[in-house]
């Protein structure tokens, strides 16, 4: 702000306001600090500050149950959710019985006990003389089977139970084992699951109307990473890497494929991230379409002089971005997906919506300092909250006149003038956002939040 050129002109109550704005900017500063310190920590892997707890407008919003008292239901019988092998029981029945059928029941068992098979594999000589072996039977690799592997697989990664206690558990029951087989069977050969969780992700970013996504710190291989989370309510995808830059963003968007192409998908998305025009057009006049990895691409962009060039934004960043998006497009991932986010900058890639209970966390988190200006604050979040009552009407029954009203309405309301400073920033920030915050006018079968319980919880916000 600039200084007036004389406080002591100024009359009381433009000091009282004068003293407020600083007071709201020091907050702000405050804020900036502390996440600057938050980063901090997380990259030297220490912990931050407690993060404050969700404003709870999912829940406010939530419509009212009726106090009567609803029935509870009856608990039903426990079916095994394994096969079930069928036993007849005879009984010795005194002359001039009638039989009347069977009655039955159920008994769940687990069988825990060493089973040693000695395959004696035929061996033969060919006329030619070359040795042959029977091949070994399918699911048979090593010296342990697979039912043991998936036991120990079971129990360490969902029962967390310690190699130490799996090797006493399986030299009870009698199997010839040691702590260093069983870390092997733990760690090595297990690809398949890798490419299960890349076959669901492509699976899932093929067929979905919308993703919610976030990331959080982790640690991996003794060095501070990124963890990011993406799925819809039939899917989640979880993936750790060392950042969590857009480009990683959209490198994980490509569900496993390495390669990079240039499309029409991929040149809209420089033009819209305002990469210089000329450039555009070299990379569209050029035979070559499709680059196998990351080093043929970044080659590509040699030969034509784009590593040279020392402008902003960055060539080579944004024509990096729109050949990921390109690949993600050619590979049929993301037709018309919604991606729904927390308004964090690298998730803000093509059709993209902002989460509500975010947005209002924002409003929740401002430091008032007068009754007025607190009587603002909670003004505002009270008619975010209606709104955002309104638009989960809207959502479960969409009609071209509430559409309408919706939008016009929400302009009333971000665009108010409250008197406190740092609130009326935060609406006009907010107003902005408008197109990704009322993205499920035209979509509302996405979700308002990032917020559900169909995933686990991840960092602030999960």
């Amino acid at each position: 702000m600039t200084p007036p050129a004389d406080i002591d002109a100024l009359s009381p109550a433009e000091l009282k306001a004068l003293v407020t704005q600083l007071l709201g900017e020091l907050a702000e500063q405050k804020r900036l600090t502390a996440e600057l310190r938050d980063e901090n920590a997380r990259l030297k892997g220490l912990k931050g500050r407690p993060r404050l707890k969700p404003s709870g407008m999912e829940k406010a919003s939530e419509a009212k149950r009726s106090g009567k008292r609803q029935k509870g239901r009856r608990r039903g019988k426990s079916m095994p959710r394994a096969s079930v092998t069928e036993q007849i029981v005879k009984t010795t029945a005194p002359p001039g019985s009638r039989f009347k059928g069977y009655e039955t029941f159920v008994v769940q068992e687990i069988v825990l006990r060493a089973q040693v098979t000695r395959y004696r594999r035929e061996r033969w000589v060919t006329p030619e003389g070359a040795a042959m072996v029977a091949p070994l039977p399918a699911g048979v690799a090593g010296h342990f089977g697979p039912e043991l592997r998936r036991f120990l697989l079971v129990q360490h990664y969902q029962g967390q139970v310690t190699v130490e206690r799996l090797v006493k558990q399986l030299q009870s029951i009698g199997i010839s084992i040691s702590k260093r087989q069983v870390m092997r069977l733990l760690i090595v050969g297990q690809d398949g699951f890798l490419d299960e969780a890349r076959d669901v992700l492509r699976a899932g970013l093929q067929t979905a109307a919308w993703i919610s996504v976030d990331d959080t710190g982790a640690r991996h291989q003794r060095a501070n990473g990124v963890c990011t989370q993406i799925g819809d309510d039939r899917f989640t995808w979880f993936g750790t890497t060392a950042s969590k830059s857009r480009r990683n963003f959209l490198e994980l968007l490509r569900a496993g494929h390495a390669d990079y192409v240039l499309n029409a998908a991929a040149l809209d998305y420089m033009r819209e991230r305002a990469l210089a025009g000329p450039v555009i057009r070299m990379l569209a006049e050029q035979p070559e379409r499709q680059f196998a990895d990351q080093a043929a691409w970044l080659d590509h962009l040699q030969r034509l002089g784009v590593t040279a060039l020392a402008v902003t934004p960055d060539p080579v960043q944004i024509a990096t971005e729109g050949a990921l998006w390109g690949s993600i497009q050619a590979h049929g991932l993301l037709p018309e997906t919604v991606i729904v986010s927390d308004d964090a900058g690298q998730f803000a890639v093509g059709l993209h919506a902002l989460c509500w209970v975010h947005a209002e966390r924002l409003v929740h988190k401002l430091e008032a300092f007068t009754d007025l200006h607190r009587a603002a604050q909670q003004r505002i979040r009270g008619l975010i909250w209606r709104f955002y009552d309104d638009l989960k009407a809207y959502c479960a029954k969409p009609t071209a006149r509430r559409r309408a009203e919706l939008r016009a309405r929400f302009n009333r309301l971000f665009s108010r003038r409250t008197g406190f400073v740092m609130l009326d920033r935060l609406l006009k920030r907010l107003h902005a956002n408008k197109a990704e915050l009322l993205r499920a006018l035209e979509r509302p079968e996405i979700p308002l939040h990032t917020n559900g319980e169909l995933w686990p919880k991840l960092g602030d916000g999960w």
